[in-house]
């Protein structure tokens, strides 16, 4: 018996003793996990303080940059009245909307500068979540004033400044202490931010390798997309003339997988501790972001932009001697918060690719703007270059452009030296050429405005023959060939539009030669006096 019970407790004491190693294992191993998992999803404070700083910058110079086209699509006297806009919009569009209450353009003006304001504040780091949440909703505001300009930039500074609002963003910052910790930080808004940019890439990426005409192939017939891509720019015939047609092929489906897998190597990267293969991926991803911004027009902001949201992924606690432990946690209604916002955006724009009607798509509600959630731009290959020219008679009998504001009308391809599709009105105008099936008053409202602008440019109330009497726009087309040529030029008229009536221009004419009719008949009546 006594042997038994000796046997039973070093039974017992084997059993504890190795469920005890188990457990403690176990512990290890959920500690592992957890690490692995926050190394994945978690942001320094470094780098989210670069986040901070870079999206603020490009923020404040897209503001700035946006006074400039206030006149022609933010107030009344432009291409966009609110009395047009506000009848086609819901109730919900109206609140949101806080510049659809201003239709003077020293009111835009206000407006603008109090966002320029916050952009400046939220990239210095002065409460910093307060002036996320003002950027966010004052860029939402503006977009939706005319969403006719809304594309992938806006998109862009839509989802990052979004999920800037839930962010610590205040580490260089202005109020900040110097020695505080760069510990690592894992919450709902770095697990939302990063998979955003996973989607991003694979969404665009996707687009590119699904190409019913295999643009981005390498056999692509009859030209690869980077080589119709690459001719828009000077520096664009330089790496043309580097790369030649060859290189270029060869490029092209490079830049598929580049846009791939970009996202899932820094994932590894960050899960095996391997800064130098996250640091490779941000770079190369960067570089080609940087690649179109010097090879295509009107695209640097757009590449910077894109650049900021792999700040994110940037591992930069290598070498500076601060153990990262995860940062403390907010408060439970804090978090509660941010999870519910968040994951609505994100149902929301499952909803609104998958599920949507087409009436909530429409340019009537908000969820077009607030939702749209697709990246898939440069899908195929270019077939031909676009352009403007729009000729205007004058009331002196010359012919001017009054698109490209010149007193010249040049229908060649515009370039300096070579051929280039650079567009002679850069920026938000890109969209001006797109609207041409506008008609009724929204068409009127539209067209009438180049004969306005060009008439107050041009002073035509103190110089009457500089006054525009009509003018045709002109959409012109050349397709892409080989070895950077270009087909003859095709021009397809877009509208045609008399900014004075053909009926006052006959009565005026017929005014004028009643007056000349009765100034001769004076003369003669006074000649006939003195004789």
């Amino acid at each position: 018996n006594r042997s038994h019970e000796e046997y039973q407790d070093s039974s017992y004491q084997i059993c504890y003793s190795t469920q005890g190693k188990l457990n403690k294992s176990n512990d290890v191993q959920n500690q592992t996990m957890m690490q692995m998992f926050r190394r994945i999803f978690g942001c320094t404070k470094q780098s989210l303080a670069i986040y901070r700083i870079a999206v603020g910058s490009l923020l404040l110079v897209e503001l700035c940059l946006r006074f400039r086209f206030l006149h022609p699509f933010y107030c009344d006297e432009g291409t966009l009245p609110l009395e047009l806009l506000l009848p086609k919009v819901s109730s919900l569009y109206r609140v949101v909307c806080v510049h659809c209450n201003f239709g003077s353009l020293y009111s835009q003006q206000i407006l603008l500068s109090i966002q320029c304001i916050c952009a400046f504040l939220f990239t210095i780091g002065y409460k910093t979540k307060l002036m996320s949440i003002l950027s966010w909703f004052l860029y939402l505001s503006l977009t939706l004033r005319n969403t006719w300009l809304n594309f992938i930039l806006d998109r862009y500074f839509h989802y990052l400044l979004f999920y800037s609002m839930f962010l610590p963003l205040d580490y260089w910052s202005i109020t900040k202490s110097k020695n505080e910790k760069n510990d690592i930080v894992l919450s709902m808004a770095t697990i939302g931010l990063k998979l955003q940019v996973l989607w991003i890439y694979l969404d665009a990426g996707s687009g590119k390798y699904m190409d019913p005409l295999g643009g981005w192939t390498y056999n692509a017939d009859p030209l690869p997309a980077l080589d119709t891509y690459t001719r828009h720019t000077t520096a664009a015939r330089w790496v043309y003339g580097l790369l030649r047609p060859q290189g270029l092929r060869l490029l092209t489906p490079v830049v598929v997988y580049i846009e791939l897998l970009s996202a899932p190597v820094s994932f590894i990267g960050s899960m095996l501790n391997w800064p130098t293969l996250t640091y490779g991926a941000v770079g190369l991803i960067c570089s080609l972001h940087l690649g179109i911004a010097i090879t295509l027009n009107n695209t640097v902001l757009l590449s910077l932009i894109a650049c900021s949201a792999w700040s994110a992924f940037l591992p930069l606690n290598v070498g500076n001697g601060d153990s990262l432990e995860p940062s403390a946690t907010r408060s439970s209604w804090t978090n509660l918060l941010s999870y519910a916002l968040i994951l609505s955006l994100i149902a929301g724009s499952f909803w609104f690719e998958m599920f949507s009607e087409e009436c909530n798509q429409s340019m009537k509600h908000i969820w077009s703007t607030l939702l749209h959630n697709r990246w898939n731009v440069f899908v195929g290959a270019e077939e031909y270059v676009t352009w403007e020219i729009a000729p205007g008679l004058l009331a002196d009998g010359s012919v001017v452009d009054i698109w490209g504001r010149t007193d010249t009308v040049n229908w060649k391809m515009p370039g300096a030296g070579a051929p280039c599709t650079s567009t002679s009105r850069p920026g938000r105008w890109r969209s001006f050429p797109y609207l041409a099936e506008l008609d009724g008053s929204d068409g009127e409202a539209l067209w009438s405005y180049l004969c306005e602008q060009w008439d107050r440019e041009n002073d035509s109330v103190n110089t009457p023959g500089r006054k525009l009497i009509k003018y045709n726009f002109f959409m012109l087309q050349a397709d892409v060939l080989p070895e950077m040529g270009f087909s003859a030029t095709r021009k397809r008229l877009i509208k045609s539009y008399e900014c004075i009536p053909q009926s006052i221009i006959e009565s005026n004419e017929k005014k004028r030669s009643e007056a000349k009719e009765e100034d001769k008949v004076t003369s003669n009546t006074s000649f006939g006096r003195e004789l």
